[in-house]
């Protein structure tokens, strides 16, 4: 019974979202506590929560869609009413648990959740680039980590990493529409597929990619990663996932490249993403 749920909480992305938050607490936390790291648990429920109103509102366009037609409520193993009191129940123990701890990073997952829901999801029936002010959901999480490590939530050090987080989460989510071609068009969705030819829109994507790349380098301006000895493999990051923006530009005709460029992108935000972590746990040996 748990595969359901395990599906509509989507618990790998939750997961995801606050490992990023924790990335940013560990930013901040000259000494991590670990009663105030367990704030970040409200990160995850908070995230998984707006993912089942996100699968609630969308439920009819998910049916239509090969890549979501098998979700939890449009496949019929979970109830429209069983969807909803997860979602009360997941935002309301998400929001109070960074509440007790934070008020900002409280507020921080309202803004969060309403520009998530409120805002992108809606605006996806509208416009084609609606991912470019949905991607800011993906700069905030980092943000409430280090305003729970006692972080400024004004600073240029997470700033950065949230500008890299941003720009990582646009071309993740138009590899899907190379991945799945059609996917949201027969769901009525206006999409970049419409509006550019397959070949330039691998090209559209490559420069986003281009840009991720190129964002991590700026980390270590802002002291988001310290130690030289990473640097280098800040630059190997770098170059790497620029090779596979190569591999994509020449290979795009196959159907196997975006999928392995999705796969980099990823790998890609986890790499940086560690190689942050790992600043700070080396500490004055980095």
């Amino acid at each position: 019974m748990m595969g359901p749920y395990y599906r509509l909480l989507r618990v790998r992305i939750a997961g995801m979202v606050s490992l990023s938050a924790a990335m940013g607490y560990l930013l901040a936390a000259k000494q991590p506590v670990a009663v105030q790291a367990f704030a970040l648990a409200g990160v995850f429920l908070l995230s998984a929560g707006a993912s089942v109103l996100n699968q609630i509102q969308e439920r009819r366009t998910d049916a239509l869609m090969q890549r979501t037609r098998f979700r939890p409520i449009p496949a019929g193993t979970v109830s429209l009413a069983q969807a909803w009191g997860a979602a009360v129940v997941l935002i309301a123990a998400g929001e109070t648990l960074l509440g007790f701890f934070s008020a900002t990073a409280a507020v921080l997952g309202l803004v969060t959740l309403f520009w998530y829901n409120g805002v992108y999801t809606p605006l996806k029936r509208l416009t084609p680039f609606a991912v470019l002010p949905g991607a800011l959901v993906g700069a905030v999480p980092p943000v409430i980590g280090w305003v729970l490590g006692g972080g400024a939530l004004f600073d240029r050090q997470i700033g950065s990493v949230a500008f890299f987080f941003f720009l990582w989460q646009i071309p993740h989510f138009w590899l899907l529409l190379l991945i799945h071609p059609g996917d949201y068009e027969r769901a009525g969705f206006p999409s970049l597929a419409s509006l550019f030819s397959h070949r330039q829109l691998v090209r559209i994507v490559s420069i986003w990619m281009l840009a991720a790349a190129v964002s991590c380098l700026v980390l270590p301006i802002f002291g988001a990663i310290r130690s030289p000895w990473l640097h280098g493999a800040l630059v190997a990051a770098a170059g790497w996932l620029v090779w596979n923006v190569i591999l994509l530009l020449f290979k795009s005709a196959t159907s196997v490249a975006p999928s392995a460029s999705f796969r980099a992108i990823n790998l890609f935000a986890a790499w940086v993403g560690a190689l942050v972590v790992l600043d700070r746990l080396l500490g004055p040996l980095g």
